[in-house]
């Protein structure tokens, strides 16, 4: 073999607060012939990344980064995604395979398609975890641990390709999670792009009076904590906005009417209502915490060496009773994205009816528990 052969090379695209992380923790793992390469825009961030030991090298020129590449992922802002498929495109190895860490999935989905050569593999992901401070001087190696990594194959991506992409989130620490792309947006437009918008919302709403002098001296750790994600990047922050616009606002308007709720309670002195609702919500939340929900696992079997599972992926070295398994998972994916026609045909659902779907679900939820607590209270 080849000293060429030897080496399998990744290499990481955009050295902020994602893309040092993942290359801090996948050198830690010391796997033999794995070499990281870092390419920034910024050479400060690459020789910050070269110092901190995130990479194990540093390659300014895009596409020489990528050539050779076994595997590239692309920890840029959601606004210069674009640019980068269309620089890298003509210089990926055959069989490359290309994932990304964005906080919406649609847009770049569809992106990648376009620009990105067949000979090459795209498999979407988006770690989630972060902090809201950005920059490679906040780059943690234990960032993704214990985290969900939702992982977005297309009809197209191989199966090599896919379980590289589990893999990689493995080694990281994280849980990867199988998810088509418009669901994860409608979901994470509720889960962080809203905790975002609200937090901004709420600090301009204190900010911008004119009692701030005095609101800000009573501000405290209830309304830090509350408004943390306001200190994030703003331009990742409007990337977000532009790519899942129709989502975020579907969620904005849910918590506007829930708001509305709330204040009408307030307003007609329902106390007991709102005692119940208060008790409800922490006991729920609490549950949440201690034992937050979880899909199947897409790992199974003992526990095994993450990093050397890795390497085996990365290399195409699983079973092939697992090729198999992981190939049908962009299948099994579009089947739940489907309904039945009026003529018995298979049609994919729009984000709006998945959207009313949704609400539908919750609708029906709560008239089951309001007539399961009629029940209770009447039996008693």
């Amino acid at each position: 073999m080849s000293e060429k052969n030897e080496t399998r090379r990744v290499t990481i695209v955009g050295l902020g607060l994602i893309g040092g992380s993942i290359g801090l923790k996948l050198r830690a793992a010391q796997l033999p012939g794995l070499e990281i390469v870092g390419s920034d825009i910024d050479g400060s961030r690459e020789r910050a990344a070269k110092k901190s030991g995130a990479i194990d090298r540093a390659e300014h020129d895009l596409t020489r980064a990528v050539r050779d590449a076994g595997l590239v992922i692309i920890a840029v802002p959601i606004s210069d995604l674009r640019d980068v498929f269309t620089a890298i495109a003509p210089h990926l190895a055959e069989g490359a395979v290309v994932t990304d860490t964005a906080s919406t999935k649609g847009e770049v989905m569809k992106w990648a398609a376009e620009l990105l050569p067949e000979s090459a593999s795209f498999v979407g992901g988006h770690p989630m975890a972060g902090k809201e401070q950005s920059g490679i001087d906040h780059a943690d190696a234990a960032l993704f641990e214990g985290h969900t990594y939702c992982v977005c194959p297309t009809v197209s991506s191989a199966p090599t390709a896919i379980q590289s992409v589990v893999g990689l989130a493995q080694a990281l620490g994280a849980e990867p999670v199988f998810i088509d792309a418009e669901e994860h947006d409608v979901y994470a437009a509720a889960t962080s792009h809203l905790p975002l918008i609200t937090a901004t919302a709420l600090f301009r709403l204190l900010r911008e009076s004119p009692s701030w002098d005095d609101l800000g001296q009573l501000a405290s750790s209830g309304f830090r904590d509350m408004t943390r994600l306001a200190s994030g990047d703003p331009s990742m922050s409007n990337a977000i906005w532009k790519t899942n616009r129709e989502a975020i606002i579907h969620w904005v308007d849910r918590l506007v009417e829930e708001l509305k709720r709330m204040r009408t309670m307030l307003s007609d002195a329902q106390d007991e209502e709102l005692f119940k609702l208060f008790a409800e919500v922490k006991l729920q939340r609490d549950e949440f915490i201690a034992n937050p929900p979880r899909r199947e696992s897409t790992a199974k079997g003992p526990e095994v060496d993450r990093g050397r599972a890795f390497l085996e992926m990365f290399v195409g070295g699983m079973m092939a009773r697992n090729v198999r398994r992981v190939s049908k998972i962009p299948e099994m994916m579009d089947a739940r994205q489907q309904e039945e026609g009026p003529g018995g045909e298979k049609r994919r659902l729009s984000l709006g009816e998945k959207m009313e779907k949704g609400i539908r679900r919750d609708l029906e939820n709560m008239e089951r528990e309001r007539q399961e607590k009629a029940k209770s209270e009447g039996d008693h």
